[in-house]
């Protein structure tokens, strides 16, 4: 029976748990975002449990990726900058690394390392100038390679670096010669005979209180010509060009202990590509 207007409306109140309520769309857009990022953190703790699976199985070779995979499973060529991976020589001759292999590598490996000692401290003395030569040049070319050293570091020529004609710096003061390569690239290769340019920077002066001749920096590109000797890479020829020079940094210049501390605290390093 229809109720009339002067009869009371009874209203139930349900629970609110029972309560329903129509979605509006700005509700429903939240709900939406959360869902889209569970689901983008589902796939990512999907894609990092299979990466480290790959990885914790012993010998199993993880996924080979698509630049492997476009080389017919091997991984890229190293560009002329990248390491190798190769280990560097052991063997030593007169403390200049020797025995490199008949490869590129081998070749940037053996330059690198001939670049450091020809420009070295040793280079300044007579003496052991030509146990460097000896231990660097190819034999057939020794004698000529050696005279020209002779007159490129003649007594004028070490004089201008405040040494004497033996080579020897003043009284209470060090002579710094090290030379740092930057990088090397092969310019003509061929199976017997190679050339290389060996990127470098180098540190020349005398650290001493009362030196004339503060230690510098310089930059330069050396050139190597070696040959292949049945066992080993050896020097030909070489050539030297300027640069290319960065522009010099805001570093504040260290003092001629800090310098001379320095260069007789830190060995060098033996180079390989």
């Amino acid at each position: 029976m229809p109720l009339s207007d002067d009869q009371p409306h009874t209203r139930t109140r349900l629970p609110v748990a029972e309560q329903t309520t129509p979605v509006t769309g700005r509700q429903a857009r939240p709900l939406r975002t959360l869902l889209a990022i569970l689901g983008v953190v589902t796939l990512l703790v999907i894609a990092v449990s299979i990466a480290n699976r790959d990885k914790a199985v012993p010998g199993r070779t993880p996924a080979a990726s698509s630049g492997d995979r476009a080389n017919g499973g091997t991984a890229p060529a190293a560009d002329h900058t990248a390491a190798s991976g190769q280990q560097p020589v052991t063997t030593t001759a007169n403390g200049i690394a020797t025995g490199y292999p008949h490869t590129e590598q081998g070749a940037q490996s053996a330059a690198a390392n001939y670049a450091v000692a020809l420009g070295s401290t040793d280079m300044f003395r007579p003496d052991t100038r030509h146990t460097v030569l000896a231990t660097l040049a190819d034999p057939t070319v020794l004698p000529a390679l050696q005279a020209r050293m002779d007159q490129a570091f003649s007594p004028e020529t070490v004089a201008r670096y405040g040494l004497d004609a033996q080579g020897k710096a003043p009284k209470g003061q060090l002579f710094v010669s090290r030379i740092v390569p930057v990088g090397t690239r092969t310019t003509n290769s061929a199976d017997t005979a190679t050339k290389v340019d060996v990127w470098c920077t180098g540190l020349y002066g005398l650290a001493g209180d009362d030196s004339s001749l503060p230690v510098t920096q310089d930059w330069y590109t050396l050139t190597i010509t070696m040959r292949w000797t049945g066992s080993d890479w050896k020097l030909t020829d070489y050539s030297r060009a300027a640069g290319p020079a960065p522009l010099p940094g805001d570093n504040q210049a260290a003092t001629a202990k800090e310098i001379a501390d320095a260069v007789q605290q830190f060995g060098g390093f033996r180079y390989a590509r």
